[in-house]
């Protein structure tokens, strides 16, 4: 079908359908306006247009009321596939009310790819006027396709496919490697990125009062975030620190997961002279710090790893803070964890506590020895507690005495009876348990490691005692594991 054909289908034009780009265009985008019922079928005439029209008349010439008028109606076909304003306070609405979402968007797609296919051959007729159309329609693109990309109640296969190849359609158009170089830019050859205009667009929709109206403004800003690392998301930290802050500042967990995974990026990716400036950090780990009062495992998961990293720019390094060491916010942290951690019964918070204990140790340095008693009681009392099938808690907790053993070797001496005892039980335990042959040994392996460094920091005392040990009355595995550690020789 040729391009008069299909103006005079769409009414567009005089009696026999001819009239310039910008007529046509114009047209429209008001019958889309004015149509209630027929957008869809609008939408598939104008991908039709769009395929089938000859550059020289789809691109006359490229000046500003040209890329408006596309522009224009690039925002108005969006506006068509956007989410439904959410009035609730939690920000969601119910699953049913995103069904027509994912078709809406496949058409929309379905236009805008029609047009980026013409854009790209007239780029590759070497036409440079044109790359101003792009650099204005790719900031749409990106956030159009992003909202429809991540699996979420408003997208499914089919829209997420096509959301794909839109998003792959504008790093061709722009000239761009990857999704991180169409939004970061070249800086190799000095060239910006779109994620300025970008952010500039999203903006509106992420202040206190808005950012709950539109459920996908929090996951297309996260999703861009990330995607933008050293040195690049320096330049625009006064624009994606606060909405972080107030993601992470909502009463619903997602929102604070979200939240604090944002601020984790920031802090991984910006230099920490530009988050120490405005007392940027300080604020940032208070507003984390108070999430450790929660109960929910997946929260945790993500504040701690975040809170130790904040604190490595805040504090000095243990090792570089000099004789006598003074407490700081680690300590507060340690303390808070430890506590936390004794009086928690919940297995899958105590598997997140463990596995991050170890970061924290080694973050603490040599400053843990002011934390050793309630870190022993909470070793001890974490190895007693089996938490098959994976032992993932139980075997996060070896590490951390590992790690402790290590680094405070001269102070746990002392400690040596409550430890070995308690390790020496752990091996029993573990003997008799119905657990995997494989995670068994690696259990067993790892305790009899914490046993030989229990050994090198008494100076071989506890060779001593283990060769006490009445060999009938402990279990083989157990006696060859004691073994080990009495016929392993000292470091000198």
């Amino acid at each position: 079908m040729d391009v008069t054909r299909i103006l005079q289908t769409m009414k567009i034009g005089d009696t026999t359908g001819s009239c310039s780009v910008l007529v046509a265009l114009t047209h429209i985008d008001e019958q889309f306006e004015d149509a209630h019922q027929n957008r869809a079928c609008i939408l598939e005439d104008t991908a039709e247009l769009l395929a089938n029209a000859p550059l020289s008349w789809l691109f006359p010439e490229v000046d500003t009321v040209l890329r408006d008028q596309y522009l224009g109606l690039v925002n108005s076909f969006t506006r068509y596939a956007a989410l439904p304003v959410c009035d609730t306070d939690s920000g969601t609405l119910p699953a049913n009310n995103y069904e027509d979402i994912p078709a809406k968007a496949q058409a929309v797609s379905t236009v805008l790819l029609a047009l980026s296919q013409q854009i790209q051959k007239a780029l590759d007729q070497n036409r440079p006027a044109i790359r101003s159309l792009v650099h204005t329609l790719a900031p749409t693109y990106c956030i159009f396709s992003i909202t429809h990309l991540q699996e979420q109640p408003w997208t499914s296969a089919a829209s997420r496919k096509r959301a794909r190849e839109l998003l792959t359609s504008a790093e061709k158009l722009t000239g761009s490697r990857s999704v991180q170089e169409l939004l970061s830019g070249k800086r190799d050859e000095d060239k910006k990125g779109v994620l300025g205009h970008v952010l500039d667009m999203l903006q509106p929709e992420l202040t206190k009062e808005t950012w709950k109206h539109n459920q996908a403004v929090k996951h297309v800003f996260s999703w861009v975030l990330v995607q933008v690392g050293r040195p690049w998301l320096t330049e625009y930290l006064e624009r994606v620190f606060p909405p972080s802050l107030l993601i992470s500042d909502d009463y619903r967990t997602e929102n604070k997961v979200l939240g604090v995974h944002c601020l984790h990026h920031i802090v991984l990716n910006v230099p920490a002279a530009d988050l120490r400036q405005f007392n940027r950090a300080q604020v940032l780990y208070h507003a984390v710090f108070n999430h450790l009062h929660t109960s929910e495992a997946a929260l945790i998961q993500v504040v701690l790893p975040c809170l130790v990293d904040v604190l490595s720019i805040l504090e000095k390094p243990p090792a570089l803070a000099g004789i006598p060491r003074k407490p700081n916010c680690f300590d507060d942290m340690v303390r808070h964890v430890l506590t936390y951690m004794e009086m928690e019964h919940k297995l899958d918070l105590r598997c997140v506590y463990a596995k991050n204990l170890v970061l924290l140790i080694e973050r603490m340095g040599i400053g843990i020895i002011r934390h050793l008693k309630r870190l022993e009681r909470v070793i001890v009392g974490y190895l007693e507690v089996s938490d098959a099938p994976e032992e993932k808690c139980r075997l996060s907790i070896l590490d951390a005495l590992q790690k402790t053993l290590e680094i405070a070797w001269p102070c746990m001496e002392k400690r040596m009876g409550l430890l070995t005892q308690s390790l020496l039980r752990f091996l029993v335990d573990v003997s008799s348990d119905s657990l995997p042959t494989q995670l068994k040994e690696h259990l067993m392996i790892k305790a009899s490691h914490c046993l030989l460094l229990l050994n090198h920091c008494s100076k071989g005392k506890l060779q001593t005692l283990l060769k006490e040990v009445d060999s009938s009355c402990v279990p083989e595995p157990v006696l060859m594991c004691i073994q080990k550690v009495t016929a392993a020789p000292l470091c000198p």
